[in-house]
């Protein structure tokens, strides 16, 4: 098992070009179920989590070829309606494949994904959803069995913003006969790549990106050719790294306005940050300002940078609040954290910080894919050596990114444990 050792204290200087979206690339592989023919994406992550969908595709019936970051997915021999458990629980995203099958072979035998470290992520609107297109639903020896004998649009109203949920119910209504309409639906930036390249596919789907998207049933849908958009999460790492260690990065390929949360917070600690086109400029600043934050759906601040985020105001200057609003286990990083110096005090799913000179480098242990990205962030501004333990959280969902620190000058290498 691998393991990350970082020595602080070096300024980040340079530039670096961020990689596809995970979170984009897993709906849009799994979207190829929805229709025969060759579909090719480009700017596809070489990620564990990309390797785990393809590898249930594969199971499903389906071809699939990966060379570089381009991956082609052929569904024409799809002949296979259930993933099971070895497969499934690899990954919670696997549960993106069930309201494809419900839509294009009317059945689907999925295996439940469980619970993870942050959160038990429910299901439940899902199956909801599905239940109202029409679909029959039994949960039976852990796994959720759909059939139906045609998909009708409905009107379907999320009892809370659910990006996976939007996404499923989304990929099943594209096949469904009549009108659907989808309320409370995700606006992240992923769902809405997720539906252009549905659209590309001659789906007839309006409002993404929106809280109400309208999906308006067709027979069949083609293949495409089809980029994944830039990873604002990387993006996001990256630019809390520069502002860190008082770098000066210019991240390229990137999506600005997929950031504009994140981008108004770090201005607000003291970084400078220049927006050109497709291209972010960092440059950090002493003392770092320490700024509150609460994380909520798209389009504010995102969960998934609040690890990051709270190693920049560990060594902030004065005292911040960081609320946690969309897992309820998130902070499973502080401990660690608190074992490099950092002092923070959790209530409920609040995060109170108060910001230290410096943090000192320890054996630290990841929990998840943020929170390995966290601790690797901590391990640059510590005075000392950190070893951060089972990073293959961090191979889910970065591509390479201490070789993308490397680039940047940062003293960081990965060694077998």
């Amino acid at each position: 098992m691998d393991k990350i050792l970082v020595q602080g204290g070096r300024q980040l200087q340079g530039t670096v070009q961020v990689s596809g979206a995970k979170n984009a690339a897993l709906p849009i592989l799994v979207s190829a179920l929805l229709c025969d023919g060759l579909n090719t994406f480009t700017n596809v992550p070489i990620l564990r989590d990309i390797q785990s969908t393809l590898q249930l595709l594969a199971h499903l019936g389906v071809r699939c070829s990966m060379e570089g970051h381009t991956v082609q997915v052929d569904a024409s021999g799809l002949n296979n309606d259930e993933a099971p458990y070895d497969l499934v629980r690899k990954m919670r995203a696997s549960i993106l494949v069930l309201g494809p099958l419900v839509a294009r072979l009317k059945k689907a035998r999925v295996s439940l994904p469980g619970g993870c470290a942050i959160g038990a992520r429910p299901i439940n609107l899902h199956l909801h959803g599905l239940e109202l297109l029409g679909a029959r639903i039994d949960l039976s020896h852990g796994y959720v069995e759909a059939v139906c004998e045609q998909l009708r649009g409905a009107e379907i109203y999320f009892d809370m913003v659910t990006v996976t949920g939007t996404e499923n119910i989304m990929m099943a209504a594209v096949l469904a006969q009549g009108t659907t309409v989808l309320r409370n639906a995700a606006c992240e930036p992923e769902v809405k790549a997720l539906a252009d390249v549905l659209k590309q596919m001659g789906a007839r789907i309006h409002g993404a990106g929106t809280p109400e998207i309208v999906i308006h049933g067709v027979e069949r849908l083609h293949p495409v050719s089809a980029a994944i958009i830039p990873d604002r999460i990387e993006t996001g790492t990256l630019m809390t790294a520069a502002a860190l260690t008082q770098g000066d990065v210019t991240i390229q390929s990137a999506e600005p306005e997929h950031l504009e949360a994140v981008i108004h917070k770090l201005r607000l600690a003291g970084a400078q940050i220049d927006v050109s086109g497709s291209q972010i400029r960092v440059q950090g600043q002493r003392p770092i300002q320490s700024v509150d934050i609460k994380t909520l759906p798209y389009p504010g601040f995102p969960t998934d940078m609040q690890a990051q985020f709270m190693v920049l105001m560990a060594v902030a200057q004065g005292s911040s609040l960081i609320s946690e609003t969309i897992f309820e286990n998130r902070f499973i990083h502080v401990s660690e954290l608190q074992r490099m110096g950092a002092d923070i005090t959790v209530t409920g799913n609040s995060a109170l910080i108060k910001g230290v000179a410096r943090l000192s480098g320890a054996p630290v242990m990841a929990t998840d894919l943020r929170a390995s990205a966290c601790l690797i962030l901590a391990g640059l501004v510590s005075d000392n050596t950190t070893e951060v333990n089972r990073v293959y959280h961090l191979d889910r969902g970065y591509e390479a990114l201490e070789a993308k620190f490397q680039q940047l000058g940062a003293a960081i290498r990965r060694v077998k444990a």
